[in-house]
């Protein structure tokens, strides 16, 4: 049962309603996740517009997906995981790769050292090993795109905490857990 419910149509604060609008016609529904952020308009729209800035970065939509999937599976959060499994299939990626991402790694060498990457910064953000960060140059991160993997860590981080306080009820299909 979720600690902290998602707005209704009776609750919204009038600041969140239109950005919940422009969410409901850019995906076709709600989640369950930006109506429960709508309580807190500039959480929402920090949400929204730090989304839509990586969005227009260097890192293309299948490789912000598989950090989503990677932060996701490492901070536990089957909102985030059940829903970027499926954002992720539209951007191309497999079962197998969904799978993969979850635990931290790819087949090709790029997508790998960014998943690496990724879970690394999520697990001890004050302490990622030169050797992580080595491994991302050597597969061909730029200094541009290495900080935009920290912004989307970040990023996948807010989502993540949101959902645990809240116990987001999950309205993507869901993922089996990986462990227990």
């Amino acid at each position: 049962m979720s600690r902290i419910a998602p707005v209704t149509a009776s609750n919204t604060p009038a600041a969140s309603a239109p950005l919940l609008a422009a969410v409901k016609a850019k995906l076709g529904f709600t989640p369950n996740m930006m109506s429960t952020m709508a309580h807190a308009t500039p959480v929402l729209r920090g949400y929204l517009g730090l989304s839509e800035a990586l969005a227009s970065g260097s890192l293309n939509a299948r490789e912000r997906e598989l950090i989503a999937l990677a932060v996701g599976e490492a901070n536990q959060c089957e909102y985030c995981v059940s829903a970027h499994a499926a954002i992720g299939k539209g951007a191309g990626l497999a079962d197998a790769e969904v799978a993969a991402a979850r635990q931290g790694r790819a087949a090709s060498g790029r997508e790998d050292a960014l998943v690496r990457l990724a879970q690394a910064v999520a697990r001890d953000r004050t302490g990622v090993s030169d050797a992580s960060v080595a491994a991302a140059r050597e597969a061909g991160f730029s200094d541009a795109e290495l900080l935009e993997v920290v912004a989307q860590v970040a990023l996948n981080v807010l989502t993540n905490t949101v959902n645990h306080i809240a116990r987001t009820e999950v309205d993507f299909p869901a993922v089996p857990r990986l462990h227990g």
